[in-house]
């Protein structure tokens, strides 16, 4: 994979870490989904289907296959994107996190045809679910609970998806940006869950509960996918760069750690350094030359966090089989608080790919 030469030596010593433990992963899942492992032994749990993670895992196996070039490991990449089709159907805006982050690799840079249609069925079906009396598509009934929510989760993934269709798609995908952000930004800290009330408007949703540790880290990455396909549309652009800038002044606040804590004002719990890994790509997004012109000079210095973000996760939360420690899945339901998640390897990969030059910031 070109890219590497010339990069920092933290950086390519985690990428051949993490590139082993997907090797080692892949092994031991055979066709299944990894979804967090044990801290202590590694070993994974995994789900038949892949929740609404099993796109990360699938883009974990597209960033080796484009690392080593090998027939086989693409094989088994585009094998696991196949096996995301039952996610095609499915009732909820999470269809954005494993049918963008799946497919995207493949199409764009590895000429997969079932992955670029794939991608196509997908973000046909998810514009057909979009809701333009609310401005968004709504959270859906997969999981259970309320279907009509907006979540901040929604978000990433779903609008480059979107966005990915014909240019009038690109209304809807931007709506639902700042539908999100609108609600999310409209109370401090970010609240990531809104229902709408019957007679109009929303109100606060209690689950998942403000401070949760992704919820500035996935509007961050949204809001970089929303201005990047909103730079020909002024008003729209002017209005998420206003959103961008106020989620860049929460990340690079003086007492905004490096490794964000599972919630928010709680400094003795869990951290989550699955969201950092995530604000790093984001990060990494906004300060790519194509969009940091006229950028204030807080968002570009989101490329120097994104690195500190980066060196700090490889160098003390990488495990020695290369899987990245310490992410919190549920802090509220004490469900894998300290363990290796499938999306945090995967952000972290991406970052570390980005960062050296080996994938452009907007390929994912």
């Amino acid at each position: 994979m070109n890219g590497t030469e010339g990069a920092a030596d933290w950086a390519v010593r985690a990428w051949e870490a993490v590139l082993e433990r997907v090797r080692v992963t892949a092994a031991e899942v055979g066709d299944r989904f990894p979804l967090y492992a044990d801290p202590g032994t590694g070993r994974w749990t995994t789900t038949a289907r892949g929740s609404w993670a099993g796109g990360f895992w699938a883009g974990l196996l597209w960033l080796r296959a484009l690392a080593t070039s090998d027939p086989c490991d693409r094989a088994v990449a585009a094998d696991c994107t196949r096996r995301l089709e039952y996610w095609v159907g499915q009732d909820t805006a999470a269809r954005g996190l494993v049918l963008w982050y799946g497919t995207a690799l493949a199409a764009r840079l590895g000429g997969d045809r079932g992955a670029e249609e794939l991608r196509q069925r997908a973000a046909r079906t998810c514009l057909t679910a979009y809701q333009p009396e609310w401005g968004l598509v709504p959270w859906g009934g997969a999981f259970g609970g309320p279907r009509t929510l907006a979540r901040a989760d929604g978000v990433p993934g779903l609008v480059p998806l979107l966005a990915s269709l014909p240019s009038g798609s690109r209304v809807a995908a931007l709506r639902h940006l700042t539908t999100h952000l609108e609600l999310c930004l409209s109370e401090e800290p970010p609240r990531p869950a809104w229902q709408p009330r019957p007679g109009g408007g929303w109100f606060p949703y209690p689950h998942p509960a403000p401070g949760w540790s992704r919820t500035v880290a996935w509007l961050l990455l949204g809001a970089a996918d929303g201005l990047h396909f909103a730079s020909e549309r002024q008003g729209e652009s002017g209005a998420l760069r206003a959103a961008v800038q106020r989620l860049a002044a929460l990340r690079l606040a003086r007492e905004a750690p490096l490794i964000p804590p599972a919630f928010q004002g709680r400094p003795c719990g869990p951290v989550d350094t699955s969201a950092a890994a995530i604000e790093a790509v984001a990060a990494l997004k906004l300060a790519a030359p194509a969009h940091s012109t006229g950028h204030s000079c807080a968002l570009r210095e989101l490329r120097q966090r994104a690195e500190e973000i980066l060196c700090r996760l490889s160098t003390s939360y990488l495990s020695t089989a290369g899987g990245l420690l310490d992410g919190c899945y549920d802090a509220e339901r004490g469900l894998a608080t300290q363990h290796e998640l499938i999306w945090g390897d995967f952000f972290l990969a991406l970052g570390l790919a980005t960062f050296m030059g080996a994938v452009e910031p907007f390929a994912v």
